[in-house]
């Protein structure tokens, strides 16, 4: 189960992108301008190619590599796109309970169905309980419009699970993941073929200083990071597992809860955020039942 280290280093990693970029950047989200940064950036995987062992992809592997940037890329901008319309507590609860579920029947489409045990499937259960308890901010009012591409997001990234996985199948990891990240490279400079979306990267540009770009970078390498851990434990992971091992990003969210917390009791000028009783029930709540659901597969 050494996935499991990987994923939860993962998440651990996307939790301080998260908290660089929740200091940096304010207002609602500009889906073109994050996914196009998000894209641009995965163009330094090709700086790991001296070191690893490296080569073209084979006719399917390439097909697969194209279907997993595609979906990544639409995916990014539907999740931004449903951030700078719809409150997060709409939005990622949404998306963290329905993704693990769509990757299940995904899984079972593709590759048939994967027996699992029973504390197997209960550890799914908890996990993804504690998961969208802890990524609910405050009362969500679900509307139909949010709902509808809070789930296209969903699919797009459960999608992009399978995809990857094939990928993988197909090739050694190194291989799959750094042309997965130039094709997706590839696919985001589509955007500067608007004339609307260069004008706004103009304005995004000037609104950054050297401090807050020096943390907006940091929080990027992050990021990078926590793409590589993913994608090394998808790598590693059993078929049977993907949709267990969606369901535990919920932990990302205790990671980011308990930094949130230190830097608002001790650096407040840097972050201060609201923290009531009520909120910090319903953490301890989600986090136990993160733990259990953990401690069942793992015992």
């Amino acid at each position: 189960m050494f996935w499991l280290i990987a994923i939860i280093l993962s998440y651990l990693s996307f939790a301080l992108a998260s908290l660089g970029d929740k200091i940096v950047l304010s207002g609602p989200s500009k889906p073109k301008s994050y996914t196009f940064f998000v894209g641009i950036l995965s163009l330094f995987s090709v700086f790991i190619i001296p070191f690893v062992e490296f080569g073209f992809p084979s006719g399917i592997g390439l097909a697969f590599i194209v279907l997993e940037a595609i979906v990544y890329v639409a995916g990014l901008y539907a999740m931004f796109y449903a951030l700078e319309n719809f409150d997060v507590s709409k939005v990622m609860p949404t998306i963290g309970a329905t993704q693990p579920v769509i990757i299940a029947i995904l899984s079972v489409f593709f590759w048939g169905y994967q027996k699992l045990e029973g504390n197997e499937i209960l550890a799914f259960i908890i996990l993804l309980t504690g998961s969208v308890l802890i990524s609910i901010d405050k009362n969500p009012k679900i509307t139909k419009k949010s709902l509808e591409i809070s789930l296209i997001a969903s699919f797009l990234f459960s999608l992009d699970f399978i995809y990857s996985k094939f990928v993988f199948t197909e090739m050694s990891f190194w291989q799959g993941f750094i042309w997965m990240r130039i094709f997706s490279f590839i696919f985001v400079l589509i955007f500067l073929f608007d004339k609307g979306f260069r004008k706004e990267m103009e304005e995004e540009n000037s609104g950054f200083n050297k401090k807050t770009g020096i943390v907006f970078i940091v929080a990027q390498i992050f990021g990078g990071l926590a793409n590589i851990l993913q994608s090394w434990a998808i790598f590693l992971v059993p078929v049977s597992y993907l949709a267990i091992m969606n369901s535990m990003k919920g932990i990302q969210y205790v990671f980011l809860f308990v930094l949130v917390v230190l830097i608002s009791s001790f650096l407040p000028k840097v972050l201060k955020e609201e923290i009531n009783n009520k909120i910090i029930i319903q953490k301890i709540v989600s986090i136990l039942l993160i733990g259990l659901g953990l401690a069942i597969l793992v015992l």
